[in-house]
């Protein structure tokens, strides 16, 4: 069975109410993989606004299996420290990784944030040295408008990101640069200028779908919205 664990920050935790990208991936690989297959991660909940905390599992469709390791406000500089763990334990196959636009808007620079993704592909394999890894581009949010700072941070950091990528795939234990989800318009596909809504969550979802057909044949091209 191939275990995927999702990691990320808000856009993956998702907030209550929500379906999530996790769900609508779970529900294309269910369609096309023709495989067993789970998503795997110490954790289940979703975000819950009102409260402040992630203590709310009430998924706008919970029948598939909500495992993560997920975080509102956490980074590369929170998961490269805990991902080791996380695969040990839960022997993840498959790294579905969204993270940086909170590195960059908080806490870390583009060339110190690049370094934690080293840092996290190092523990990852310490874990499991064939585990394998699609890391997602930074999507700019509304912040990039208007900060032109963090604008030229996001592009950057996304340069970085596909140099690493590039400097430390192996065959053993592969790292795919998804493409950023197709026509992402933070306008129609978000619902305050960076957390996805419905179509979002879509487009995030095709972009893994897509990296990991086109590399490694896993399920099929993405049907867009059809779930």
């Amino acid at each position: 069975m191939l275990r995927f664990m999702p990691v990320g920050d808000s856009m993956t935790i998702g907030s209550a109410g929500e379906h999530t990208w996790r769900y609508r991936l779970w529900r294309h690989l269910c369609e096309t993989y023709g495989e067993p297959f789970t998503f795997v991660g110490p954790r289940e909940e979703l975000y819950d606004q009102a409260a402040g905390a992630p203590t709310s599992y009430a998924y706008a469709e919970p029948g598939f299996p909500r495992a993560h390791l997920a975080g509102w406000g956490e980074g590369w500089l929170h998961m490269a420290p805990r991902i080791g763990a996380a695969v040990r334990e839960h022997r993840a196959d498959v790294l579905l990784v969204s993270l940086g636009l909170i590195d960059l808007g908080f806490y870390t620079n583009a060339e110190q944030t690049a370094h934690n993704v080293r840092d996290f592909v190092t523990g990852a394999r310490g874990a499991r040295p064939r585990v394998r890894m699609v890391l997602l581009p930074v999507i700019p949010n509304v912040r990039a408008r208007t900060d032109p700072s963090f604008a030229a941070q996001v592009d950057l950091f996304n340069t970085l990101l596909a140099k690493t990528v590039a400097d430390l795939d192996e065959p053993r234990s592969p790292l795919l640069l998804a493409s950023p989800p197709d026509a992402y318009d933070i306008d129609a596909d978000t619902y305050d200028g960076t957390h996805p809504n419905a179509s979002g969550e879509h487009k995030v979802a095709g972009a893994f779908a897509a990296a990991m057909w086109e590399a490694w044949g896993v399920g099929q091209p993405y049907a867009g919205g059809a779930r």
